[in-house]
């Protein structure tokens, strides 16, 4: 693996890279380069090479061409594309909206790049995923950009990631998002996302002991990241390791305190185990991190309700109601507040008007345990059958 820091001071920069053997825990090269800030491309080359001769790797002509091949010349272009990717790393709304003018930026300055297209397919992902757009209105422009990127370059992993998580959280094509995942990971097994993302497509449909290992493959491949770190506490709520969880979660808050999903993962954690206030307590700093986003406030009114204070979760279905006048409110969370309040006819009605509205949320239906109460009704399974995933 290798990792990494970078310091810019004015017009130059200082990059530190190690080469680390993760099974020994060894550093097997190491070296540090001060170059001005328009050569940051040409450094990337030659610390690929540096690695490449380290290694004596036994390289085909087309295999060195890869491995030391870099996406655009200009170096503006890609400082704005790292830039997009720092702010689409926050899982925000406001760090998504934010990355896409970098990645836009990225593009005005060389039409030809294609990792702006693929961040600008992340980006649009994310933003259905946490309710900032509605899904009809952001995943076709996200598996634009992803194909946009593969039409620049067939071989880059990036886009491959990207269509697989729209293949199966809004097309519902689980086979195609299968095949996306593999060949990403085939065309670069060292991309961390790539492991993270198909490890929650393992985790939905209920494949819990490979997606705990995808997940920890991307941890090792970028420890520092809280977003990776994320989707491992992601991971083994989904496996019902809910104690493990917990653990997880803490240690993302250490790293980041602000890290605003790991509260959500902590309050279904500690719901799945009857611990209402303590997932209350969880729910509610979720939605202070994130205020205005309709999933935090309805988890909030899904512990209220099973707290048995029936009127202020209903409050909360009332404020969804006004919110949803003024943005898009996913119809997935009045039928959260629903379940909270043991009202299954409701809940139901909602997560119809969900399927209609192909959320992304769905895609976890098999495996999240908020459902839980609604599993013995036959209108659960054919809820699973018409998403496509297996009972």
């Amino acid at each position: 693996m290798v990792t990494g820091r970078v310091q810019q001071h004015g017009d130059n920069v200082i990059i530190q890279a190690e080469l680390v053997d993760v099974e020994k825990g060894s550093q097997l090269w190491g070296g540090q380069f001060n170059r001005k800030l328009t050569d940051v491309i040409g450094i990337q080359e030659e610390i690929s090479k540096e690695i490449s001769e380290k290694l004596r790797l036994k390289l085909s002509g087309e295999e060195r061409q890869r491995l030391t091949k870099h996406y655009t010349e200009n170096a503006e272009a890609y400082q704005l594309y790292l830039k997009g990717r720092y702010h689409w790393n926050k899982l925000s709304p406001a760090g998504s909206l934010k990355a896409i003018e970098y990645f836009q930026q990225a593009i005005d300055k060389d039409r030809a790049y294609p990792l702006p297209y693929a961040g600008l397919a992340d980006a649009y992902n994310e933003l259905a995923f946490l309710t900032a757009l509605p899904p009809r209105e952001a995943m076709p422009k996200a598996k634009a950009a992803a194909v946009k990127a593969l039409e620049l370059d067939e071989h880059l992993a990036e886009p491959h990631v990207s269509l697989g998580w729209a293949n199966y959280t809004y097309d519902w094509d689980w086979l195609a998002a299968g095949k996306h995942f593999e060949r990403a990971l085939a065309l670069n097994p060292a991309y961390p996302d790539a492991h993270s993302f198909y490890s929650l497509y393992l985790g939905a449909l209920g494949r819990a002991d490979e997606a705990l290992l995808e997940a920890g493959r991307a941890q090792k491949l970028d420890p520092a990241s809280p977003a990776t770190d994320h989707i491992m506490a992601v991971q083994l709520y989904l496996a019902r390791q809910f104690e493990k969880a917990i653990a997880q979660c803490r240690k993302t808050q250490e790293m980041d305190p602000s890290f605003s999903a790991t509260y959500s993962v902590l309050g279904h954690a500690y719901a799945a185990q009857g611990m209402y206030r303590e997932a209350l307590a969880e729910y509610e700093k979720y939605s202070t991190l994130t205020p205005g986003n309709p999933f935090a406030l309805a988890f909030v009114g899904y512990a209220q309700g099973r707290l048995s204070d029936r009127s202020k979760a209903l409050r909360v279905v009332d404020e969804l109601r006004v919110a949803s006048k003024q943005r898009y409110v996913p119809a997935v969370s009045f039928a959260v507040v629903y379940v909270g309040l043991g009202d299954n006819e409701q809940a139901f009605t909602w997560l119809d008007k969900a399927y209609e509205e192909r959320t992304n949320f769905l895609a976890y239906l098999k495996v999240q345990s908020t459902w839980d109460p609604l599993r013995s009704d036959p209108r659960f399974a054919d809820l699973l059958r018409r998403i496509g995933l297996p009972q």
